[in-house]
């Protein structure tokens, strides 16, 4: 798979966004959001590579040819979680409407002060998960590729600079010290496993009816620190309203040293699996704007069976 996704150039000027966000604080939500509908018709027109990509996606996941119209109300979803994390960030988030699905499953552990993997993707808001999932604050340490979003992470930190101290980088030497550290002291890990770093080892899962490529890091680093690993996303729903799911992928991943890999390869479907479900859910919540199908390898036979049998779940969260 093409990892472009972290070499690309950041759009726009830090000093035009960090002026977005000094006028949202002061005008408020409302206001944010009309201004973004020149922006996103900005993104658009010119980030021709995420557009194609969001037309690629939009095609399979609503099984029907798109056109500027649906592209253009995916940007805009985007913008509008994006928006939403600014009052999140800096805790001005009242009038947000959250429900919040099978807390049970996260909570059973962080009430044992047991360390967990909580494993997202770029659907729907990470971030009203960190601030409101089963109703009290999640102290979670976020693993994330820095490198990829330094404007942005600039603006976050100025916004709520005790987060920032939580973010893990992946990538550096120390990385899976302070992880360790992390789980030995109970918290919560929160990381993303729906984007393949050029390097990086990935497995081949059947996603919205194609081989598509997904890391093995987040899975692999479950099994080395035997974690159990939870799935969670907060769809959008419109207007102020959210939509918190979790569910738990294993309560302790360890992996067998004779099918290592087939083990991995099935966990890994697992959770492509609840992917697809919400992606199908909530089709413009998906965030990831890169081809994920992009250079895949063949789908081991088992998985071709057995894949998508989600469709009959009814979302609302479950063990």
């Amino acid at each position: 798979m093409s990892a472009h996704w972290l070499r690309q150039r950041e759009r726009g000027s830090k000093l035009l966004l960090s002026l977005f966000v000094t006028v949202t604080r002061a005008l408020g939500r409302p206001v944010g959001r009309v201004l973004l509908y020149p922006i996103c018709l900005y993104f658009v027109l010119f980030s021709r590579q995420a557009a194609r990509a969001s037309r690629l996606y939009l095609t399979k996941v609503m099984a029907q040819p798109v056109g500027m119209r649906e592209i253009f109300n995916h940007y805009y979803c985007f913008a509008c979680v994006a928006l939403d994390r600014i009052f999140l960030l800096t805790g001005r988030y009242q009038n947000l409407d959250v429900k919040v699905h099978n807390p049970e499953a996260l909570l059973r552990y962080l009430d044992h002060n047991q360390a967990c993997i909580l494993l997202g993707g770029h659907i729907g808001s990470f971030e009203v998960m960190r601030v409101l999932g089963g109703d009290r604050g999640l102290a979670i340490r976020i693993l994330m590729y820095e490198e990829n979003a330094a404007k942005v992470r600039d603006v976050i930190n100025c916004l709520n600079p005790e987060l920032a101290q939580r973010v893990i980088a992946i990538g550096e030497p120390e990385t899976l010290l302070k992880v360790k550290e992390a789980a030995d002291q109970g918290e919560l890990i929160g990381i993303l496993g729906d984007r393949v770093r050029a390097g990086d080892k990935s497995i081949t899962c059947n996603f919205l009816g194609a081989p598509a490529a997904f890391p093995a890091g987040p899975l692999m680093l479950a099994s080395v620190l035997k974690l159990p690993v939870v799935f969670g996303v907060a769809l959008y729903r419109g207007r102020n309203c959210y939509e918190i799911f979790f569910e738990e992928l294993d309560p302790c991943v360890i992996l067998s040293r004779e099918h290592r890999t087939e083990e991995l390869t099935l966990l890994m479907q697992r959770y492509v699996d609840r992917l697809d479900y919400y992606c199908r859910l909530a089709p413009y919540n998906w965030f990831n704007f890169y081809n994920v199908w992009e250079n895949a390898h063949e789908i081991p036979t088992q998985l071709l069976h057995g894949s998508g049998s989600v469709a009959a779940d009814d979302g609302a969260g479950g063990g």
